[in-house]
């Protein structure tokens, strides 16, 4: 009986991806506005009334690409964050790795990278949750930090928060562009003076921020300067009390 069960559930599991994948082939061809559930039942070889056993809505597919698609963010971001030594080395690993895959996916994939835009606007379930999965990672890697010394005290989920808002020009999706390389390499010593993590975390002696495209590395680890809020040796604590948006 459970032999059974659990075959029909990997049945089940294995359809649901087939027409997923059979979404993000046309989603890639011709874009997630002009396809239709009937061409992505087609494509996957079942009636649309067979697709809408497994995805009730046009919506609900369009949310399990999103999430395949963002599934594949986090999942770089994670291995990232378990490469270098430091903290700081796993935060650039990470951020590197969510920027360079998002420009990938807008150079490569722009109709697939639309889509993933349009939800991160929209606010839709998968947009929302995978944020929170992001700061998860983040939150990891700033404990770590803390343990062995390396970043200050303090919930590290509220740092972690802080952080990815401050990032937010190089990580969100929306905002990736293509750049050419010679303004990039320009700018590279500017990248993250500060202003966006002084906006976001309002703590005294931040310096200011000049954005740039994520199309090269985040070199986090020439900022140490910008990132004095986070490690241990720095700027004062931020004041007692937390914000009602963060989790510790």
């Amino acid at each position: 009986m459970l032999k059974a069960q659990t075959t029909r559930q990997a049945g089940l599991s294995c359809t649901r991806e087939r027409i997923v994948q059979a979404a993000i082939r046309l989603y890639r061809e011709i874009g997630y506005r002009k396809t239709t559930v009937a061409d992505v039942a087609r494509d996957a070889s079942m009636s649309p009334a067979n697709l809408y056993r497994f995805y009730p809505s046009r919506r609900a597919l369009e949310e399990a690409v999103v999430t395949e698609l963002l599934d594949e963010v986090l999942a770089a971001a994670a291995s990232a964050a378990r490469s270098g030594r430091s903290g700081l080395e796993r935060l650039n690993a990470t951020f590197g790795a969510i920027s360079r895959l998002h420009e990938d996916r807008l150079a490569s994939d722009v109709r697939l990278h639309e889509l993933v835009v349009a939800a991160g606007q929209a606010n839709w379930l998968a947009s929302l949750s995978h944020a929170d999965r992001l700061r998860g990672v983040v939150r990891s890697i700033i404990a770590a930090g803390q343990v062995s010394g390396e970043f200050r005290g303090g919930s590290p989920m509220a740092l972690a928060c802080c952080l990815l808002d401050a990032m937010d020009a190089y990580l969100s999706p929306s905002r990736v562009k293509a750049t050419a390389p010679s303004a990039n390499v320009r700018r590279d010593d500017a990248l993250l003076r500060g202003g966006a993590l002084q906006r976001s975390v309002r703590w005294p002696g931040a310096p200011s921020t000049h954005q740039r495209s994520g199309q090269y590395a985040l070199q986090i680890r020439l900022l140490n300067p910008t990132l004095d809020w986070l490690t241990a040796s720095s700027l004062p604590h931020r004041p007692r009390g937390r914000s009602r948006h963060v989790r510790a």
